[in-house]
Order: structure tokens, then sequence, then C-alpha cells
């Protein structure tokens, strides 16, 4: 019995390790469309595969295609180096389902030996018509310890400027670092657009950038279980400052938490705002998309 027990708790150990790479089943579909606001196309492909299984002669279609299925017609391509930023550019010119934004992640700025050519090769990009944002860019005191500092602030003041010279929205990744991101915009003077992407502070920090007059953009991290405070923020957000993402392949919603995340799985996010806000899932999807159109349209 007790050797029975074992194979059993050890095949669904086997089973669970070998689901944990793979994508979830895709969700109901959305009653309107909406826009997956921060995917990273590249990294998806290439660590987790085609949403949807088994392989693609292009990738990029298949994921787009699964993703229109249940609603999610439009995505954000963002880069967070020169070469992603690229590649996120010509796919955006590709595919009409994609726009993109062009960025030197604010974890990469330190690593470069060159950071001002790096910058240089942003600008370019950000002329181009489908790029749409200036990001993902910020501060992460996280992953980045006191000697990036100045190297990530450095990058951060650069973007904000080329989002201002070139009219784009800029999208800020700020990871433990809530005052100063509002300080150096402060200092510089924010772009007309300022999206908070992967949305992590409390209700307070939620009220301020709403004050601002900045977009709040909510990832799967919306949904866990343990994200009180999160969800308080999303509850103090109007509507028509929210967006939704994905920021794939990581941040996957529940209940897939730990697997590949992809466009095609937004609904599952979109739906839990609509709980959380206590607002109609139609209206939020309408408000949702209407955003999108805003902050990186017209596709």
């Amino acid at each position: 019995m007790l050797a029975a027990m074992s194979e059993q708790t050890e095949s669904r150990k086997q089973r669970a390790a070998r689901r944990a790479g793979e994508f979830p089943p895709p969700p109901e579909a959305l009653p309107r469309p909406v826009l997956d606001s921060h995917t990273h196309l590249d990294i998806t492909v290439s660590e987790a595969g085609v949403p949807g299984g088994g392989t693609a002669d292009d990738p990029v279609a298949a994921a787009i295609e699964v993703a229109a299925r249940v609603g999610v017609d439009r995505l954000v391509q963002v880069g967070v180096d020169v070469g992603s930023s690229r590649w996120g550019a010509e796919v955006a010119e590709t595919y009409g389902a994609v726009v993109a934004t062009v960025a030197l992640h604010p974890n990469e700025a330190p690593r470069l030996s060159d950071l001002d050519e790096a910058l240089r090769e942003i600008e370019a990009l950000a002329a181009r018509d489908r790029v749409r944002g200036i990001g993902e860019t910020g501060m992460d005191f996280f992953r980045t310890g006191d000697e990036g500092r100045a190297a990530q602030e450095e990058s951060f003041r650069a973007h904000i400027a080329i989002a201002k010279r070139y009219g784009k929205a800029l999208v800020i990744h700020d990871r433990d670092a809530h005052a100063d991101v509002l300080r150096i915009l402060d200092d510089e003077g924010a772009p007309d657009t300022v999206v908070l992407h992967c949305f992590s502070g409390d209700g307070d920090f939620a009220t301020e950038c709403v004050r601002r007059g900045y977009v709040l953009s909510f990832a799967g991290t919306v949904t866990f279980g343990s994200a009180v405070a999160l969800r308080e923020a999303a509850a103090r957000t109007p509507p028509e400052q929210m967006l939704v993402e994905t920021d794939a392949p990581y941040l996957t919603p529940m209940p897939h938490r730990g697997r590949p995340n992809a466009s095609y799985l937004i609904p599952l996010t979109v739906r839990s705002l609509a709980a959380t806000t206590g607002t109609d899932l139609d209206a939020l999807c309408a408000a949702i998309s209407a955003t999108g159109d805003r902050v990186f349209g017209p596709w």
C-alpha cells in the first residue's frame, strides 16, 4: 500500500514538472477585444515556444492568431536592449496587430560599455512610425545595486527626453523605486503619456500616479492571492487610466502561475480586474481598448 502511494505521488510530481513548461489552455474569450499592452514575443518564442502547442513556421503569426481567438487583437512588443528593440520595430512593420516600444531596460544600462552609443541607436528607432513608445525604461533597485544606479538614472533621463522629442508614450519599469521614479519625472518633466508597466505599488502610490494623469498597466500579478495591496491599487484606478498586460512569458495569471505566459491569457487578468473594481466586464474591455488606442494607437 505504501509503495503504491509513493508511486502515485511521484507520478503527480513528474506530471507537475512536465506541465510547468507547457502553455496553459486558452481561457474563455472576452466579450469585446482588448490589447496586451506589454509583451516580449521574442523571449516567449525563444524560451517557451509557440503558444497553442507544437511548432510554427511563423511563431509570431501563431501567437497573434491564438490571442485573437480569445479577444486579444492588438499587442505591444517591448524592447529591453538594442537588439530586441530593433527586432520589435521590424516585427511591428510586418504585422498589423503589433506595435513596438524601444528602450534599454534599467538593468541593462549599467552593463553597457558605451551607453551613449546604445541610446543613439534607440533614438534612431524611436523615429519609426510603428514604434509607439519608449520603454521599458526606469529604475530597478531589486536587481541592480548601488553601484549601477547612476547609470540607470542617466539612461532613464535620456529615455524621457527621447519620448518627449518624438511624442511617444513613456513606458516605465519601476521595481522598488517608486519615490525615485517620481523624483526623476519631476526633475525632467514627464512626457504627455506615461505608462507604469506591471504596476507594483499600493493604493496610495496608485492614487498619486492617477492624480498625475499616468496610466497604470496591471499584469497577472494582480490575480495572485498575496496581492492584496495591488488589488487595492487597481480599485483606485479609473478604467480610463488602466491597461492590462502579460509581460510574457513571465507573470502568468492564476490559476496557471508558474507556467509560461502569452497574450492569449489576458482574459484571466481582465476578468480579475473587473471583479476587483466592480466594473462590468464589457465596459472594462471597452475602456481598456480605448486607452490602448489613445496611448499606442491607432494600430
